[in-house]
């Protein structure tokens, strides 16, 4: 093992992936010259030259385009947005054509193509910058949507999104980009998909994602002063979603808590809930409990935005609601 830093885990895990492929090819704002927005794809216009590493103008609905379009004709690009705020602008393209082409060519063309970047709240950014669309890319048939929490599963996951022969969402966080962790030396990926049990326990499941999912580890270190185990589950794919895993958990500890950075209607969350009734009912000793941001903008205030986001007092709150207890 080695330990790397998340913005270089994810810079090696793409140059790993080019040095294979000459098919494979970097493009977006500041990520040639400035080694990227936050410095994710340092050192690879040295190595790979602006023909494989391109800087882009102020365009992201023109750069996914050219992108997709691209993947159409046999390349497969790796479309980085500054944040996924700004793939607003871009999302007919994504939605439209990436995710559908497929299924509207009848099978002749696929999309192998990666759009990665920020999410959530990145700081005080404001509330134009601090959203989360796991959610909204979630929604749609054609995108798998992948958020890693760690380096080591941002290596494996990237690699394995690359790899993929349908469009990827790939969701990072900026204030996760400095986190450190053990990366394994040689060649490996983690298939999509796939949930991570990062943590065993008897009495609840908690279930999360992303960088948020620290806060879910916190609180299990307050609760088990308590004598209450919690049992996390890192989702790491939010589509496809590993819906057997927290199926099966569930079954265990029956009682359930979700925790997610992002607006509470519509949510990745309530999906979970909804499928955990549908499948697991019965195995059920208190109602799920969901934690979301507050359903406002996000603010720009420290002291709002700390209100605004989840915590893990909220979530031990949550596990002594599902245990019936106090803190």
């Amino acid at each position: 093992m080695k330990t790397l830093q998340f913005r270089e885990a994810i810079a090696e895990a793409m140059s790993e992936e080019m040095r294979k492929d000459p098919s494979i090819y970097l493009m977006g704002e500041e990520v040639a010259e400035y080694n990227g927005a936050y410095k994710a794809s340092k050192g690879m216009l040295d190595e790979f030259g602006p023909e494989r590493v391109i800087d882009t103008p102020i365009s992201e609905l023109g750069f996914a385009g050219i992108g997709i379009g691209s993947a159409m004709n046999g390349n497969k690009p790796i479309i980085e947005f500054m944040t996924f705020n700004f793939a607003l602008v871009g999302i007919d393209q994504i939605i439209n054509n990436a995710a559908k082409i497929r299924q509207m060519s009848g099978g002749q063309f696929n999309c192998p193509i990666v759009f990665r970047g920020p999410t959530g709240s990145g700081g005080q950014l404001g509330a134009t910058h601090s959203q989360a669309f796991e959610n909204w890319f979630a929604n749609t048939p054609g995108l798998k949507v992948v958020v890693p929490s760690n380096p080591k599963d941002a290596k494996g996951l990237l690699k394995a999104a690359i790899q993929d022969p349908d469009p990827v969402i790939f969701m990072e966080s900026e204030q996760m980009y400095g986190d450190k962790g053990e990366v394994p030396e040689g060649e490996y990926t983690i298939p999509l998909g796939v949930a991570d049990v990062i943590r065993n326990g008897s009495d609840v499941t908690v279930v999360s994602f992303g960088k948020i999912l620290k806060e879910a580890v916190k609180a299990a270190d307050t609760l088990s002063a308590q004598g209450i185990a919690l049992e996390i589950i890192d989702l790491r794919t939010i589509r496809p979603l590993d819906m057997a895993t927290i199926i099966a958990s569930v079954k265990k500890t029956n009682r359930l808590v979700i925790l997610e950075e992002s607006w509470p209607f519509g949510s990745i969350a309530s999906e979970i809930a909804f499928q955990v009734q549908d499948n697991a009912f019965d195995y059920l000793d208190a109602p799920v409990q969901k934690i979301n941001t507050a359903d406002t903008p996000a603010p720009y205030s420290p002291v709002l935005l700390e209100e605004w986001l989840p915590s893990a007092q909220d979530v031990v709150d949550a596990v002594n609601r599902v245990m019936y207890t106090k803190a």
